[in-house]
């Protein structure tokens, strides 16, 4: 995909159309026009039907010849999903699994193997704190420009 390509979806990629993206994103599986409506609190299937359309327009999604549901045929990495990682229906933060992995890690050391209060262990008990913080602010930080 070109830089002018991503642009373009960046730019199309907003408010409402985002919101129905990321719905069809989490679900992975088809979805009628009711369905998004309803999941999303659109006032009207009209709403979602534009949005869904304009994401058709995009190349992201298409329609079923058959029941008229739509599904995705394009995962795009940008903006804010370019910090996302799926796993099954589930999208986590990539700094997600780097607090889980650090702050495991840190635990271990300080249950299993920190014995005593040397200058060694203090700057280890130092370092693993600041580092555990980091990662945990920055996933709760992506998670929370997820669109809903």
């Amino acid at each position: 995909m070109t830089a002018e390509d991503e642009t373009k979806l960046d730019y199309a990629l907003r408010g409402k159309a985002w919101e129905v993206y990321w719905l069809l994103l989490k679900n992975g599986r088809p979805m009628s026009v009711r369905e998004v409506q309803r999941a999303l609190h659109f006032s009207s299937p009209s709403v979602a039907n534009h949005h869904l359309e304009q994401l058709r327009e995009l190349g992201l999604v298409e329609k079923q010849e058959v029941g008229g549901n739509y599904f995705l045929v394009s995962q795009v990495k940008i903006g804010v999903l370019r910090h996302f990682v799926k796993l099954g229906k589930l999208l986590f933060p990539r700094y997600f699994f780097y607090a889980v992995f650090s702050t495991t890690f840190f635990i271990t050391y300080l249950l299993f193997l920190m014995q005593g209060f040397t200058r060694e262990n203090l700057f280890i008990l130092l370092f693993g704190t600041i580092v555990s913080a980091i990662f945990w602010y920055e996933a709760i930080r992506i998670w929370s420009l997820r669109p809903f």
